[in-house]
């Protein structure tokens, strides 16, 4: 079936209204929590293939988000739903005004390869939850796992509400061209420019959500063990192919020697090697691009730890480089992978003047004891979200939106912001017949005027 066919065909079952139904929504998400359980080994293998991903890594970061944020937009679903009243204005008197939360209609929802189930089935859960069909575009470059959401799709749904679309580009442009009423878009910001241009043409909505460089700031009073211990946990899982994974490291100058002694620690605690020198159930880079890409950002001659690479299994080790700076080649460009720069400072006024000036990016941390300097960056730096002491958390939650700014994307989800996401508020003035205030009628009188005035 081509994909025109299957748009117009998913038009035509949402315009039934079936989608609509409290009861068929949570259906729906229950069926979907099934298949997800139904299919976890598969998921797991998948992954394996794929990106390398441990079963371990592969639950925490992708199922297990996915099951909570399920369980509760299930729970609270049936408030979200109901027509929210509003104050009533004079000039609308007598009359109920409220807002009716009604589904866009079709959605379409395109996701990347390095968390290939999360970031396709929670913008799905939205899309559902508020009362839409969906058509499901996953990454090419995450084939196996692309094929499992088609079964865990196929196995609960008929294609009329929701459906997958397996293929590549040529496949993406033709979703492109159709005219959807809402598009979710996961991926790089070269290639959300063309999702928002082609939207433009329908006039269609849509949800950015993209990446770009995002640092943390060491600040003098920081923990320095804490943060090389987080930063570690949170650079290096997946291998650094994570949008929210630290890009760079701001670090005063004074502290540089002491937190690259800690990141090794770490290091080597979280990842340990084999006989053969190998990381120890470590994910490897997507494909042989991506790897050559970020081979040839490394610079040996600034590497403290790791560096090495393995072409045959795509696998590059957690890697730290010092005396960066920001016309460094690893620094024009969102890394993506396994490779932490390092780049110090004297002076924190000039940290957050250099902030101001770079793209926004999806997200900030910042590590300080100083209450202060934790008000004043958050006041004066703007990004998409971030942490406080910790990288990379402020995702694992469904009562926070996680969205970037600028650059780095538009629109939040996940909780209910991924309802709120997929839903058109339908403002409604309700009036009261009988009665039918003369005061908006012509003819202008003065004293329609005073009334006015008071009003």
């Amino acid at each position: 079936m081509e994909i025109r066919e299957i748009v117009a065909n998913q038009r035509a079952y949402f315009n039934t209204g079936v989608t609509k139904s409290l009861s068929f929504r949570l259906k729906a998400l229950k069926d979907l929590q099934d298949s997800i359980l139904f299919h976890e080994q598969d998921i797991l293998l998948a992954l394996k293939k794929d990106l390398n991903k441990s079963d371990i890594e592969a639950y925490m970061t992708e199922i297990s988000l996915l099951l909570g944020d399920l369980k509760y937009i299930k729970r609270k679903l049936s408030k979200w739903i109901k027509p929210t009243r509003v104050k009533t204005a004079l000039m609308q008197m007598p009359a109920r005004c409220y807002v009716v939360k009604e589904p866009y209609g079709v959605s379409l929802i395109m996701s990347p390869w390095n968390y290939p189930l999360l970031l396709t089935l929670s913008p799905l859960i939205g899309s559902i939850a508020a009362g839409n069909c969906a058509v499901i575009k996953p990454s090419a470059y995450a084939p196996e796992t692309s094929l499992v959401i088609d079964k865990i799709i196929t196995k609960v749904y008929n294609p009329e509400y929701c459906t997958v679309i397996q293929g590549g580009r040529a496949e993406n442009t033709e979703l492109l061209k159709q005219k959807f009423d809402y598009i979710f878009f996961t991926g790089s910001v070269e290639v959300g420019k063309l999702v928002m241009e082609s939207a433009a043409k329908n006039l269609t909505p849509v949800s950015l959500e993209l990446g770009g460089k995002s640092p943390v700031v060491i600040e003098e009073s920081a923990d320095i063990d804490m943060a090389a211990k987080k930063i570690v946990f949170g650079k290096y899982i997946n291998a650094g192919q994570t949008c929210i994974a630290p890009d760079y490291v701001l670090v005063h100058q004074n502290k540089e020697k002491q937190l690259i002694t800690a990141l090794q620690k770490y290091i080597e605690e979280f990842y340990p090697k084999d006989n053969e020198g190998n990381v120890i159930e470590y994910p490897r880079i997507v494909n042989e691009r991506h790897f050559e890409r970020l081979k040839n950002l490394i610079e040996i001659d600034k590497v403290v730890i790791g560096g090495k690479t393995n072409k045959q299994n795509l696998s590059i080790e957690p890697t730290v480089m010092k005396d960066i700076n920001f016309n460094s080649p690893v620094m024009q460009e969102e890394i993506f992978g396994p490779i932490l720069p390092i780049i110090t400072y004297t002076d924190l006024e000039e940290v957050i003047k250099k902030q101001q000036s770079l793209p926004k990016p999806l997200a900030f941390y910042l590590f300080t004891n100083n209450k202060k300097v934790k008000k004043r960056i958050l006041n004066d730096i703007s990004f998409g979200g971030g942490c406080v002491n910790d990288v990379i958390m402020h995702i694992a939650t469904p009562y926070m939106g996680f969205g970037g700014v600028g650059n780095s994307g538009m629109g939040s989800y996940h909780g209910k912001l991924s309802f709120d996401t997929f839903t058109h508020n339908k403002s409604i003035v309700d009036k009261i017949t009988g009665i039918d205030p003369s005061i908006r009628y012509r003819p202008y009188t003065d004293k329609k005027k005073k009334w006015l005035k008071r009003i």
